[in-house]
């Protein structure tokens, strides 16, 4: 079985985050973070991405999952919720997949 490639894309942020910006973006192929066209993965945005991303990457709908307005578009956010909880911020991220 094939792995499909991945491209997450940051679309927003909301409060403050010190490592993304919109535009920003991570690319994965199978199972490896393509390093050289890849921003720096935070551990909790990756967190929260894992199971999607191992369901997505393997061929799962993501119109059936209902993460998207689009078969292989998902949508998901980083799991810190930002002001008034913490001092940090909350991202959007896009996936996309192909392959």
């Amino acid at each position: 079985m094939r792995l499909r490639r991945v491209e997450i894309v940051v679309k927003e942020v909301q409060g403050v985050c010190p490592l993304y910006s919109p535009g920003d973006r991570i690319v994965l192929e199978g199972y490896y973070v393509k390093a050289s066209e890849s921003k720096d993965v935070c551990i909790h945005a990756l967190s929260a991405m894992l199971t999607l991303l191992t369901l997505i990457s393997h061929g799962f709908s993501t119109l059936e999952l209902g993460l998207g307005p689009e078969e292989g578009v998902a949508y998901l956010q980083c799991p810190d919720p930002g002001p008034p909880r913490t001092c940090g911020g909350t991202v959007l991220f896009e996936l996309r997949c192909s392959g």
